[in-house]
């Protein structure tokens, strides 16, 4: 059995996240997602899929055409794992602005002569 895919996995792409950024604008059917990148619609279709069982779209069929819809809630969790790090960092930064602010008394000032 295969395992199901994540969030991660699907935004670690350039060509998922460029659909994902096209769909966030609007639904679209797989033709006029295609049209924006210099590959095959096959291949489109593949990275499709792999969205869809990251649960980051939907695809419905319309009659003819199958129209894909974003599912942008799924982001947050890439939001809260990556803001453990931005809570990181920024604490490192501020303690970082502390140190540079304070006056040097620790260095010798320099002797008159």
């Amino acid at each position: 059995m295969e395992a199901r895919r994540d969030v991660f996995q699907a935004i670690a792409d350039p060509t998922r996240r460029k659909i994902i950024g096209l769909l966030a604008d609007s639904s679209k059917n797989l033709n006029s997602i295609s049209e924006n990148f210099n590959m095959s619609r096959q291949a489109v279709s593949l990275h499709i899929k792999i969205l869809q069982e990251c649960d980051l779209i939907v695809v419905q069929q319309k009659g003819r055409e199958r129209i894909c819809e974003v599912q942008l809630e799924k982001l947050n969790e890439v939001y809260e794992w990556t803001d453990q790090f931005r809570t990181f960092w920024t604490n490192k930064l501020h303690a970082l602005k502390k140190v540079v602010e304070q006056p040097n008394d620790h260095i010798d000032s320099p002797k008159k002569l």
